[in-house]
């Protein structure tokens, strides 16, 4: 959130306020869990913070000539939105690993899941589930059907193209799969 504020600053755009607001897990609708489970770490409760074989994925991948995609887990996603910029770079990378330790340590699944759809982004200077499903359903995040919840988890690899009030052939694609793969994880809708 505050990395919006400096690089509205550095761009030399008009102040914007960000749309926030914290909420316990269990105000949280079920299917939100499973959107973001679903979407982006769907061995969530089998890993310790790094999911082995998504990495190992991607590696192979790039060493065979394919383009270097991201293998980041839930924890690992807290850990870089929680305590470091976005910034890509080495030393980053080995600061997010120590925190995404420290983060599975200490924290339960269920803490990490409440901490990461509370702060991530959902849109431009929209953070967090509860302000997004009050932004684009008119209603507080415990009230997610699994079609929304699904939409908003869509447009989680880049909030500020995908937008949930715009939604395109992809990003409606993209809503489906999700479904799908909530259900095969036993999110039933």
């Amino acid at each position: 959130m505050l990395h919006r504020h400096i690089d509205d600053f550095s761009n030399d755009a008009a102040f914007q306020p960000i749309h926030y607001r914290w909420i316990r897990y269990d105000h949280i609708s079920a299917y939100a869990v499973g959107a973001v489970i679903a979407a982006e770490d769907q061995r969530f409760f089998q890993h310790h913070g790094f999911d082995t074989d998504e990495i190992y994925k991607a590696l192979n991948t790039y060493f065979e000539g394919g383009k270097l995609r991201g293998a980041s887990t839930l924890s690992q996603q807290v850990a870089k939105n929680l305590f470091l910029s976005p910034a890509r770079a080495f030393w980053r990378k080995g600061l997010e690993i120590w925190f995404t330790v420290l983060i599975e340590a200490l924290w339960p699944k269920q803490r990490i899941i409440e901490m990461y759809l509370n702060i991530a982004e959902f849109g431009d200077h929209l953070f967090g589930i509860e302000a997004a499903a009050r932004h684009y359903f008119g209603i507080p995040a415990r009230q997610l059907s699994a079609q929304q919840a699904a939409l908003l988890a869509a447009t989680l690899p880049n909030p500020l193209k995908l937008q949930a009030d715009r939604p395109s052939h992809y990003l409606y694609q993209r809503q489906a799969w999700i479904l799908r793969q909530m259900k095969n994880l036993g999110y039933r809708h």
